[in-house]
């Protein structure tokens, strides 16, 4: 009988709160994003655009991500917490697209508008993506990196991962543009290092021991491009060209100090705030963009600090 009595207690009072809970979350839109991770200052620059957005267009947004992007199962768990919440709608940056496809089968049976952001998600789901072109911006480093090492030589690409968009994309990008402009440049290899620095270190170490006379690598993450950065100096590879994307402090002063040749860098601030933007208006049922093309650039020692281009680096 007392058991009884507490639950009917309980759903009495979940009742008489239900209302409220209703009310407060349609006074201010809830939106939570989910993050590939927050091992990378990327990402805290992804959050500074979402956090600005936010302000301006008087919604609350949370951001997370797991620990590191290796941990798919994590960024899943993530996403299932935040479509219990009912949120006005979700932005998602998938690091397996295919793991995450139920559940945002579910946010549409529930007409909870997701948006994707710096990953694309392989589904119609989305509304919108905001995002670099990836293919494009990856194509640009292969002709930086084929001007550099005089259109021949080996050259070798460490990769974040192979199920992620970004990853599939930038790969993709930089070997293809290889093959098809580049007769004279072979690709030795293509590793994968989970965007983590020290995985990537260990990767580089080893595509250099097997590959002495590598003239070059393309690390395709902030993560990756460190890690080959700190393989080849410890290998003490100083002909190698490398070539990074994204920013950071240590790319930054990598390229500073000749190191680095160069990188692509996105503009994780304009990813962040757009896919906020975006996901107001999906919100509200306004049509949104379908591909938001956040820009991407090239940075060397000669523009690193040129004005329009130190608006996009992070450190």
């Amino acid at each position: 009988m007392f058991t009884r009595r507490v639950l009917l207690g309980a759903i009495c009072a979940a009742a008489l709160l239900a209302p409220t809970m209703g009310a407060s979350a349609q006074d201010k839109m809830y939106i939570p994003l989910i993050s590939k991770g927050f091992q990378h200052q990327f990402w805290q620059a992804v959050k500074t655009g979402a956090d600005k957005a936010a302000a301006e267009l008087g919604v609350e947004v949370t951001f997370e991500g797991p620990d590191n992007e290796s941990m798919v199962d994590r960024q899943i768990d993530m996403l299932a917490a935040a479509l219990a919440k009912h949120p006005s709608a979700i932005g998602f940056a998938a690091l397996d697209s295919q793991a995450a496809i139920p559940l945002l089968k579910q946010a549409q049976e529930q007409k909870i508008p997701v948006i994707a952001f710096d990953s694309g998600v392989d589904s119609d789901i989305p509304l919108a993506t905001a995002a670099t072109d990836n293919v494009a911006a990856a194509a640009l480093a292969a002709d930086k990196m084929a001007e550099l090492i005089g259109g021949k030589g080996q050259v070798a690409v460490v990769v974040h991962d192979q199920t992620s968009r970004t990853g599939i994309d930038r790969r993709d990008g930089f070997v293809n543009r290889i093959k098809e402009k580049y007769p004279d440049i072979e690709i030795v290899t293509v590793q994968y290092g989970g965007g983590d620095q020290l995985q990537s270190t260990e990767l580089t170490k080893s595509i250099l021991q097997g590959n002495p006379d590598l003239a070059g690598i393309f690390g395709a993450n902030e993560g990756s491009a460190v890690g080959v950065i700190n393989g080849v100096r410890e290998m003490g590879k100083k002909d190698v060209v490398v070539i990074g994307y994204d920013s950071g402090a240590a790319q930054k002063q990598a390229i500073r100090d000749g190191l680095m040749a160069g990188a692509i860098t996105q503009n994780p601030v304009g990813i962040g705030y757009e896919t906020v933007k975006a996901a107001v208006a999906a919100a509200k049922g306004e049509k949104v963009e379908k591909n938001i093309d956040t820009g991407f650039f090239w940075y060397d020692k000669t523009n690193i600090d040129d004005p329009k281009i130190a608006a996009v680096l992070y450190d």
